[in-house]
């Protein structure tokens, strides 16, 4: 059964820096999006693992702010976060991919909550 766990969220004041990881575990399950979703908002990729982590790619409000990255030993991604605006404030999410005997399958942790006010 595949596992997707998501911490380091909490509390920050507009400017500051969090760092999120993703551990993924059973099967052969990898992650490779963070997701996030505001209050009222639908959810929205913000950074994406490309090619086992080789290339990476994010959304034009993130881009130069965050950083994603993988620690392949430990099937664990990393969400570090700077400069945080108070429109980074949601529940982010990590997304795993297995391959299927039916196509690729999705699966989404319980989330970790961001808050960025002063």
């Amino acid at each position: 059964q595949v596992q997707v766990v998501e911490s380091g969220g909490g509390s920050v004041q507009p400017g500051g820096s969090l760092r999120l990881s993703c551990e993924v575990s059973g099967s052969s399950a990898v992650p490779v999006d963070w997701h996030r979703q505001a209050p009222g908002n639908q959810r929205e990729l913000v950074a994406r693992l490309i090619d086992g982590g080789a290339k990476t790619a994010y959304s034009d409000s993130v881009s130069g702010r965050f950083t994603v990255s993988i620690d392949s030993a430990k099937n664990t991604m990393y969400l570090q976060m700077n400069s945080l605006k108070s429109d980074d404030t949601a529940v982010y999410f990590c997304k795993a991919y297995q391959p299927g005997p039916n196509g690729p399958v999705y699966y989404f942790g319980q989330g970790t909550q961001v808050t960025v006010s002063s």
